[in-house]
């Protein structure tokens, strides 16, 4: 049975991330897209240095589908779990560098890989409440890696009218067919090169209210508070 389930696991492997790519680039392309903000994002685009996208977890599959086509190429932290190979697989079929490592796994390693692709002049995304969550509470990694590059961190959120949320800890979401979509660029955020940790805790804070802030005014263009009740 162990030997069936290793197949069926590595046969898994190929054909989703395959019939994936294939099935949302058809999907997005049926979604209009309203973009808010872009100032935010041309500052970050004209100069000559790379920067860090940075949404919430629930949103990963359109923030990365609607921004790793821009510009420069993209890499992304991705979880060490077994079941995020899916994603990491999923993520490099659509021109996405995914790095290995979470929190709890690889962290530092991962952290270090990322600094070396935003210095080969790749953009980074990341995910700011991490892998497990909780759901909307900014973790330290984006700041650190922020701070150690050079990179200004640029925060994004993003809302859809008609969509699927999965029954994951941050009810990850997938827009339908023909879904209206609002993305909201936020101002960037520079963190000071070798920050101390009152520094970092400063700037996670700041953070966290300009993403939640963000979160808001994009789920507020359909009159809602949040796609949890969905």
């Amino acid at each position: 049975m162990a030997v069936k389930n290793g197949f069926v696991y590595r046969l898994l492997l190929v054909v989703v991330p395959w019939l994936y790519g294939g099935l949302s680039r058809l999907l997005f392309a049926t979604c209009r897209v309203r973009v808010h903000g872009r100032e935010n994002l041309d500052r970050c685009e004209v100069q000559a240095k790379p920067f860090v996208g940075l949404f919430w977890h629930y949103s990963v599959f359109v923030a990365v589908a609607l921004i790793s086509g821009r510009g420069r190429g993209w890499a992304a932290m991705v979880s060490a779990s077994k079941d995020a190979e899916f994603v990491a697989r999923i993520l490099a079929r659509q021109g996405v560098v995914p790095v290995r490592g979470s929190r709890s796994r690889g962290g530092l390693g991962a952290l270090k890989g990322l600094i070396a692709l935003l210095d080969q002049g790749n953009n980074a995304a990341i995910v700011g409440d991490g892998s497990q969550g909780p759901p909307r509470v900014m973790q330290a990694g984006a700041l650190l890696l922020a701070s150690k590059s050079g990179a200004p961190i640029l925060p994004l959120a993003v809302a859809a009218d008609r969509f699927w949320a999965f029954g994951s800890w941050d009810r990850t979401l997938l827009p339908k067919p023909f879904a209206q979509l609002h993305l909201w660029y936020g101002e960037p955020l520079s963190v000071p090169e070798k920050a101390g940790s009152e520094e970092i805790e400063q700037c996670r804070l700041e953070m966290e209210h300009r993403l939640n802030g963000l979160y808001a005014q994009a789920w507020g263009e359909f009159g809602k508070e949040s796609h949890d009740g969905a």
